[in-house]
């Protein structure tokens, strides 16, 4: 029995290094081994110095919270000693809505669990409310804080452990430690693929075929330059809208988050309501693009694909979909004609999730500051590139239980390969930025919000008024969107001399945009006129169930003019390049 004892103990302990080791490189990757962490980290030292001397001025606060932490930290002790004599008891602290962490039942129903849980939910609670209650901080610099404290709370959660998540410790006895054995070869095909950074992955990169499985909507490649392909989309219908609609995906991204599978594909949709739909697919760019910059894509990118959308169908006017940054890109490329006293090609235009006034960056003001800009500004000039794979973390941190730890635990501690899903394999199939471009949009857009009144980006020479711009607008934002918030949003949208008929859709930056009518998910509130504050704007809104695809498609019917015979996609006077999807699609890191 002695030895069986001293076995199991060597073995747990075994475990407990391993699963130690891991967390200690995983942790490394997510705090210290890109540019953008080691910027953060920097910031963050600075950050805390600076509370630090906010506490010490007024120590009574800091005793008061010390106090409170202690009571409740009691009330827990309390409560697990009447769970033990198996008495009915209410946990102290409970977990909040959407946190997946704590599901399994012995979480609640064993009390030592219950305990380290509250315990853990409590630090993070008071941690948090110690630093939003402390005088003396400008808001900037409590949202930084709360942002580097979640980081580090969110890291060291009981979840993430095996002798301290019931779930692992229960999987990992029982399969004598194979779940550790199969996490370890999973976590060794990732550092193969990484490079500098660990890739972790969210779903099997080989488990969808663009053209195939994603990115399916026939059509062809009727134009390609050094910046993108432009994609026109088969009718599906014998007649079709004279005006064309144009698709601008944000160059972040691939351009297929619009056109997944049939069913939840917004080029589907709209193609099967009888719209000629072009898509643009931006190049994946390499070092050599580092100088295209954000002025090129909107004239060498938007203004152009315009010009070979009236060239195919002899249509000088377009409604144009742009998708967050890409919808600054339309709003920016109709403030161009303006400004130059061209002929306005874009008939009314459709922003998605878009910022414009940048003042309200969401908690990716985070990266908002003098110092981490100017160190990613040197790190994109040193390569050309902002790399894809950094972006991605970058983005994750922002969402790091869902985006980063999650996936730790499920595949190196439970040894569970990710998940086939088409939205994750398109999360993780990563674009560069070009140096120039991303730096504009760092300093001119975020740091300095130049794109509003008065700024006067400068677009080839040209300076850049939206308070210029009449076409009308539909303005799509969505209440949960961590990236572009709604009241950022509402608010920008009301710096153009536009009519914008405003509508905030439920759920989230990509999930509330990719919303089809079928699914009938997420509803989405509309009806006010775009004005004032949006709070008061939500207040007098009413609420409608199921996508806000259908009432789009009501609106753009308004600009869309007679109907005409569909378009061939493939003419002896332009007979295309190739198929869709396009090869600049393909393109991997």
């Amino acid at each position: 029995m002695d030895t069986d004892n001293k076995d199991f103990t060597q073995t747990m302990s075994a475990w407990w290094q391993y699963n130690q080791d891991l967390y200690s490189i995983f942790s490394q990757n997510l705090f210290n081994n890109s540019p953008v962490q080691k910027a953060l980290n920097e910031q963050s030292a600075e950050d805390f110095g600076e509370w630090a001397k906010e506490i010490t001025k007024q120590p009574e606060i800091f005793a008061k919270q010390q106090l409170n932490w202690w009571q409740e930290q009691l009330k827990i002790v309390q409560q697990t000693w009447e769970q033990r004599l198996n008495a009915s008891s209410e946990e102290v602290i409970s977990t909040e809505r959407g946190d997946k962490r704590f599901l399994a039942d012995e979480w609640q129903d064993n009390p030592w669990f219950s305990y380290i849980k509250q315990s853990y939910l409590l630090f993070g609670q008071s941690l948090l409310d110690s630093i939003r209650q402390t005088p003396g901080l400008d808001e900037k610099l409590k949202e930084r804080l709360e942002f580097f404290a979640r980081q580090v709370i969110n890291s060291i959660s009981p979840s993430n452990f095996i002798t301290t998540n019931p779930e692992l410790l229960k999987l990992t006895i029982e399969s004598e430690g194979q779940n550790l054995i199969n996490g370890l070869e999973l976590f060794k095909k990732d550092m193969a693929k990484s490079g500098d950074m660990l890739r972790i992955s969210m779903t099997n990169e080989n488990a969808y075929e663009l053209g195939k499985d994603l990115a399916t909507t026939p059509g062809r490649v009727i134009f390609q330059n050094h910046l993108f392909e432009l994609i026109q989309y088969s009718a599906t219908t014998k007649q079709v809208h004279k005006t064309p609609l144009l698709f601008v995906p944000p160059y972040v991204n691939k351009y297929y988050i619009l056109d997944l599978k049939e069913e939840n594909s917004y080029v589907k949709w709209a193609v099967d309501n009888g719209h000629t739909v072009f898509m643009i697919s931006w190049k994946n760019p390499d070092p050599s693009m580092a100088e295209i910059g954000f002025e090129d894509y909107v004239v060498d990118g938007v203004i152009t694909a315009i010009d070979e959308i009236e060239k195919q169908t002899g249509e000088a006017y377009v409604n144009a979909i742009g998708y967050c940054i890409a919808g600054a890109l339309v709003a920016t490329a109709m403030a161009y004609f303006t400004s130059k006293r061209m002929k306005q090609k874009i008939k009314s235009a459709t922003l998605l999730t878009t910022l414009l006034d940048f003042s309200q960056p969401g908690e990716l003001g985070v990266f908002v500051n003098e110092g981490t800009i100017s160190a990613l500004e040197a790190y994109n000039l040193q390569n050309g590139v902002m790399h894809g794979h950094l972006l991605g973390v970058s983005f994750s941190m922002l969402r790091e239980n869902s985006l980063y730890w999650n996936y730790y635990v499920n595949n190196y501690l439970k040894g569970q390969p990710p998940m086939d899903l088409d939205l994750l394999y398109w999360n993780g199939d990563s674009t560069n930025l070009t140096a120039k471009c991303h730096n504009f949009m760092l300093r001119d857009l975020y740091l300095e919000n130049r794109l509003i009144a008065n700024k006067e980006v400068d677009i080839r020479g040209t300076k850049i008024d939206l308070t210029k711009v009449k076409q009308p607008i539909y303005a799509l934002s969505t209440r949960d969107d961590h990236i572009a918030l709604w009241q950022a949003t509402f608010k920008g949208f009301q710096y153009t001399s536009s009519k914008t008929t405003f509508v905030l859709g439920e759920s989230g930056h990509i999930a509330g945009v990719i919303n089809p009518p079928k699914a009938n998910k997420y509803g989405f509130w509309s009806g006010p006129a775009l004005q004032g504050e949006a709070n008061a704007w939500l207040e007098k809104a009413e609420h409608t169930k199921g996508s806000w695809w259908g009432h789009w498609g009501k609106w753009i019917t308004q600009f869309t003019d007679e109907k005409v015979p569909a378009r061939a996609v493939k003419t002896k006077a332009n007979p295309g390049i190739y198929d869709a999807p396009g090869e600049y699609v393909k393109a991997r890191l």
